[in-house]
C-alpha cells in the first residue's frame, strides 16, 4: 500500500483490492510523531482508525494534561457556546465558552477517540479504539463506558443517534453496533457479506442513511438503518466521510482530494474538482449554506453553488485537519493535530 493507501479514481474494477489497516507498529510511530501529513503512514488512517495504544490501555482513566487542548483531537460536537471534542488517550475536552477556555473531563479510558455525537446540551457518546463506546449525560463534564472490547481489536470510527434511545457505532472491518436503549446494550449485525471498514454514518433527513466506507464501498438504508443496500461508486478508494444537504443530495470524499456529489441519493456521481491531492477527512455546513471540507496537509475547502464551486484555502502550517465546527458569526473552530485553532472568513 502507498502513501495514500487506496486505488487511484475512475471506477471499481474487479482487480482493485480493498485498502487494508497498516499494521499497528506503523500507525503507533504515526501518532507519536503526529505525522498526519502525507508520508509513508496513510495519514488518514492515523487520523479516523486509532489503532495505535495496547489493546489493554482502555480500560485505564485518562490522565490530566494540561496541553491536551493542543494534542491530536478528532472530532467534535457545538450546542450554543458549549463545545465538547474528543481525541488521543482518551482526551476529553469541554468549553462552556465557545472555546475561548476549556476543561479536561473526566473519563474511563486512555483509548483514543475518534468521533463524538451530542444528542442535545447534555446527552451524547464517544467511540474509539477498543470498540470503547462513552456515554454522557452533563454535557460531556463526566463519562460512563458502556461497551469495550479489546480483543476484537475493531476500533469504532463513527456514531450516530436518531433520538435519544436508538443508534449505531460503526468501525473497522465491518463493525456494526446497535442500540436501542440510549447505549446501556448494544448488539452487533452484518450489512454485507465483507469486512470493509466502515468510517463514517451520513444521515440525510426522512429515514434515509448513507455509510462511506473503505474501497469505494457506499450503502444506502432508506428505513433509518434496518436494512442497507450497497450503491453504485466513481471510485475505488476508501471514502472517509461524507454529508447530505437533503434526503437526495450527498457529498461523499477520500483519499487524494476525491470529492463527489450525488443528487438522486446515490444513484449516479459527479466529480467535484477540488485542486488538492490531500486525503480530505470531514464536512461542515456553514450559516451561509455552503460546505466547508477539511482534510490533511491543512486543506480547507468552502463548496458552493449547490456543491459546484469549490474555493481553495489552506493552512499555512499544513497541519492535518480532521474536524470543523462553525460556531456563527464567521468563527469556525478547526481540530486536528494540532488540538483546537479559531478561524475566521471561511465563508
Amino acid at each position: 500500500m502507498d502513501g495514500c493507501g487506496g486505488v487511484p479514481s475512475g471506477g471499481r474494477s474487479a482487480a482493485a483490492a480493498p485498502v487494508r489497516t497498516p499494521s499497528r507498529r506503523r500507525l503507533l510511530k504515526a501518532v507519536a510523531r503526529r505525522s498526519l501529513r502525507s508520508g509513508t503512514v496513510p495519514a488518514a488512517l492515523a487520523l479516523l482508525l486509532g489503532l495505535a495504544a495496547p489493546a489493554d490501555i482502555g480500560a485505564e482513566e485518562a490522565v490530566d494534561a494540561p496541553l491536551a487542548i493542543e494534542s491530536l483531537l478528532l472530532d467534535g460536537a457545538a450546542f450554543g457556546s458549549r463545545v465538547v471534542v474528543v481525541g488521543d488517550r482518551g482526551h476529553i475536552l469541554v468549553s462552556a465558552d465557545r472555546g475561548a477556555s476549556w476543561e479536561q473531563a473526566r473519563v474511563p479510558t486512555r483509548a483514543l477517540l475518534t468521533a463524538l455525537h451530542m444528542h442535545d446540551e447534555r446527552l451524547g457518546w464517544a467511540v474509539g479504539h477498543d470498540a470503547v463506546i462513552l456515554r454522557t449525560e452533563d454535557g460531556g463534564a463526566t463519562w460512563a463506558m458502556v461497551h469495550r472490547a479489546p480483543e476484537e481489536e475493531r476500533p469504532l470510527l463513527d456514531v450516530w443517534f436518531r433520538d435519544a434511545r436508538g443508534g449505531f457505532a460503526v468501525g473497522a472491518y465491518g463493525y456494526f453496533l446497535v442500540t436501542e436503549d440510549g447505549g446501556a446494550t448494544w448488539t452487533s449485525r452484518a450489512i454485507s457479506e465483507d469486512d470493509f471498514h466502515l468510517n463514517a454514518v451520513v444521515p440525510a433527513g426522512e429515514g434515509r442513511l448513507f455509510l462511506a466506507a473503505e474501497a469505494g464501498m457506499v450503502y444506502r438504508s432508506d428505513d433509518g438503518g434496518g436494512s442497507w443496500r450497497e450503491l453504485p461508486s466513481p471510485y475505488a478508494g476508501s471514502w472517509f466521510g461524507g454529508l447530505a444537504p437533503g434526503a437526495d443530495r450527498v457529498l461523499l470524499f477520500g483519499l487524494r482530494g476525491n470529492l463527489f456529489r450525488s443528487e438522486d441519493a446515490g444513484e449516479s456521481w459527479t466529480r467535484i474538482e477540488t485542486g488538492t491531492n490531500a486525503t480530505l477527512t470531514g464536512a461542515a455546513r456553514l450559516p451561509s449554506g455552503a460546505v466547508l471540507v477539511t482534510g490533511l496537509e491543512g486543506a480547507l475547502l468552502t463548496v458552493r453553488d449547490g456543491e459546484r464551486s469549490v474555493s481553495w484555502r489552506g493552512l499555512p502550517t499544513r497541519e492535518g485537519i480532521s474536524a470543523a465546527l462553525p460556531l456563527g458569526e464567521g468563527e469556525t473552530l478547526l481540530i486536528g493535530e494540532f488540538g483546537v485553532r479559531s478561524v475566521s472568513g471561511l465563508e
